[in-house]
């Protein structure tokens, strides 16, 4: 029963929960039924699951590059490849870069896991009760808050040595920065693995975002007994 009642915390995500109904389940913490370690070794189950599904989803060939997900150039870089593509050496620059960068960030994203769950793992129970008395995006939260400069690190390199593996970050620094020199023109920003890095992160914590949702709202999603009991009290609240 315990068990059943550390897979409970799932309801704490969930926006159809009244307030009457967090009100009880709170009341039955005190009342010793589940003690707080118990939540967040359940939380920790639970969130977990719904990382692993959103790495795997986007760890794919083409899970970034032909997806809702695909990395386009900034602004800025579009300005540059606009009159770059008149320019002989320059012409499909655009979009072979675009091919690299989402590959790269397929290949980052793997390695973004055992960062996610090393910070699951080393969640406290304080922590615990903030998410399960938070909204609806409190986990995602925790898990910007907690992971994103490690993220960061994991990401920038490989992203780095798939554009230089087709030479295209130095062309790229090269082209912009020769740019940047005719009179006139707004500059730009010639690190541009530094900002497919952080598209890449925000396309991970959208997707484990998008992966608690369901879990929490989608029938389909309970594939367990022990996951549509926990549900159908959702359900009744």
């Amino acid at each position: 029963m315990k068990t059943f009642f550390a897979i409970a915390l799932l309801l704490a995500f969930s926006t159809s929960c009244s307030p009457g109904a967090m009100d009880n389940f709170l009341n039955s913490l005190n009342d010793g039924q589940i003690g707080q370690s118990k939540i967040a070794q359940g939380l920790k189950e639970a969130l977990r699951k719904g990382v692993e599904k959103g790495v795997q989803q986007l760890a794919v060939q083409n899970g970034f590059y032909k997806s809702p997900y695909k990395i386009l150039l900034p602004k800025e870089a579009q300005q540059v490849t606009e009159k770059l593509r008149f320019i002989p050496g320059f012409t499909n620059v655009e979009s072979i870069v675009i091919e690299k960068i989402n590959h790269a960030a397929e290949d980052a994203v793997q390695q973004a896991k055992p960062i996610f769950v090393d910070a699951i793992v080393n969640m406290s129970i304080s922590d615990a009760m903030a998410i399960l008395k938070g909204g609806n995006d409190a986990a995602t939260s925790y898990l910007v808050r907690s992971t994103s400069n490690s993220l960061y690190k994991a990401f920038n390199p490989i992203i780095v040595e798939s554009l230089n593996k087709f030479g295209a970050l130095e062309y790229w620094t090269n082209a912009v920065t020769a740019y940047n020199k005719i009179p006139l023109i707004k500059k730009v920003n010639p690190r541009l693995d530094d900002y497919i890095t952080h598209k890449a992160m925000d396309a991970l914590f959208d997707k484990v975002k998008k992966e608690e949702l369901n879990i929490r709202t989608n029938l389909r999603a309970r594939t367990t007994d022990l996951l549509r009991q926990v549900f159908a009290l959702q359900d009744k609240s």
